[in-house]
């Protein structure tokens, strides 16, 4: 059977996360979320809203892939990460951006479109006294990778 992108909600790509995500919990909003499905199952899902960092916030023309999760399935991700991009530049978006754990190799980044744009130290998080928050990957250093329509231009008429 081959794969193919479905639409999710937010409700069944939280609950998604929540079961296969190594190492985040699900967000708790997004902008969209698209699916990935082998038939009637759903393998896999891409929640993608604002970006966390307030700095490109403040650019507006922005959006970030806050979570994927797959169940393992071959290619599931790549396809997420290639439907998330399409997504946000059909919106009218200059950018999306995501963030992996140094540890993660980017292949399905790569394949969608995506480059490294900068290493990230580890930061402690995000938790504050006013707002307190918990994420298993604080104090982990992360990739910065972004895709633009150029960069997509550029990606397609190299092949």
């Amino acid at each position: 059977m081959s794969l193919r992108i479905v639409p999710v909600d937010l409700k069944a790509a939280r609950e998604f996360v929540a079961l296969h995500h190594r190492h985040n919990e699900p967000p708790v909003g997004h902008k969209f979320s698209v699916g990935v499905a082998e038939g009637s199952e759903l393998v896999g899902v891409a929640i993608v809203g604002r970006p966390v960092s307030r700095v490109i916030q403040a650019e507006g023309a922005t959006l970030e892939v806050i979570r994927t999760a797959t169940d393992g399935t071959r290619n599931a991700n790549s396809m997420l990460y290639g439907a998330a991009r399409r997504a946000t530049f059909a919106l009218g978006y200059d950018r999306l951006i995501t963030y992996t754990q140094v540890d993660e190799s980017g292949a399905s980044l790569r394949a969608a479109g995506f480059r490294v744009v900068a290493q990230r130290p580890p930061r402690p998080g995000w938790d504050t006294p006013s707002r307190r928050r918990t994420n298993k990957a604080d104090n982990v250093p992360r990739t910065l990778w972004d895709a633009t329509p150029a960069d997509i231009t550029r990606m397609e008429s190299a092949t």
